[in-house]
């Protein structure tokens, strides 16, 4: 990891605490099966995020709810590891944080998740912490957080900081930050009311004039749509261990990479980070062990 701080960047949304198992397969109804592996880690949209930039050298913080209750200290402690740090929007809370249960196909890398997300735990604006926007390069907003995540997009807007949003689906409210966002990453899934095709989609995101706007499809290559024109961008082809957390991890390496040059080589830079995490099975180990170091990805 190298410890030389060059941006400040603002993740808001999603906190979970992921319990994550390798197995030969999904059980079936009435089924127990054995996992081969197990690791557990902070989660969400925003907080892959967060770390990612975190590891490519960067000042972090991640706006979310977290609360009081025990088992946050082992999201705590993750977050902390990865020097990414926390600024609760419910911090007296005393329920106990969202938790996903994670089963990773062993042959083929494809989740299955179960997770309560942050339905019961949602913040309005009043507890936006005072400043939170000073000094910073860059905000991204998952829609997990959707009051809060509105408020600090236009905030963001008025003092000329980019804005990114996790598109991993269509959740109510997205048509109301939209106007404020200068880069729409979204997966194949995000699907906005009315929409059905790829080309809908990008036709609905274009008539709130963002500028740079992308569509990811797992291993193939991403549509992108900008000033220049539509294109694509290619995926590196690798042998997936595990896909949990890949999406999270292109959109934290684009908010550092873009922040350094161009919409399109961020969108290529972010893409091979994304499919070498894929090769490590959960959502840490890549940083652990991967043979592509901080340095050559800057």
């Amino acid at each position: 990891m190298n410890n030389l701080r060059s941006h400040r960047g603002l993740f808001v949304g999603l906190m979970t605490l992921d319990l994550i198992y390798l197995a030969d397969s999904t059980p079936r109804n009435n089924q127990k099966i054995v996992a081969t592996d197990y690791t557990l880690a902070a989660g969400g949209p925003a907080t892959n995020a967060a770390v990612t930039f975190s590891y490519l050298g960067n000042q972090t913080q991640l706006l979310g709810v977290l609360g009081c209750h025990p088992m946050t200290q082992l999201i705590r402690g993750d977050l902390a590891k990865y020097q990414v740090a926390i600024a609760d929007l419910q911090p007296s809370m005393t329920t106990a944080p969202p938790v996903s249960s994670i089963i990773i196909t062993q042959s083929t890398g494809e989740r299955a998740v179960i997770s309560l997300n942050a339905a019961k735990t949602q913040a309005n604006s009043a507890s936006i912490p005072a400043n939170i926007l000073q000094d910073i390069d860059i905000v991204l907003i998952d829609g997990h957080q959707m009051a809060v995540g509105l408020s600090i997009a236009a905030m963001a807007k008025a003092e000329n900081i980019p804005v990114v949003i996790d598109g991993g689906s269509w959740k109510p409210g997205f048509e109301e930050v939209l106007p404020f966002v200068d880069y729409a990453l979204c997966s194949a899934n995000f699907y906005p009311p009315d929409c059905n095709t790829e080309a809908e989609v990008l036709t609905y995101l274009s008539k709130f004039n963002i500028p740079y706007i992308a569509i990811t499809h797992g291993e193939k290559p991403i549509t992108y749509l900008c000033s220049t024109g539509m294109g694509a961008v290619d995926v590196p082809q690798v042998r997936a261990v595990d896909t949990l957390g890949a999406g999270d991890i292109f959109h934290g390496a684009f908010c550092h990479y873009i922040l350094e040059g161009s919409f399109m080589d961020a969108l290529a830079v972010s893409a091979t980070i994304s499919a070498d995490s894929c090769r490590f099975f959960g959502t840490r180990r890549w940083m652990d062990v991967s043979e592509l170091s901080t340095d050559e990805h800057r």
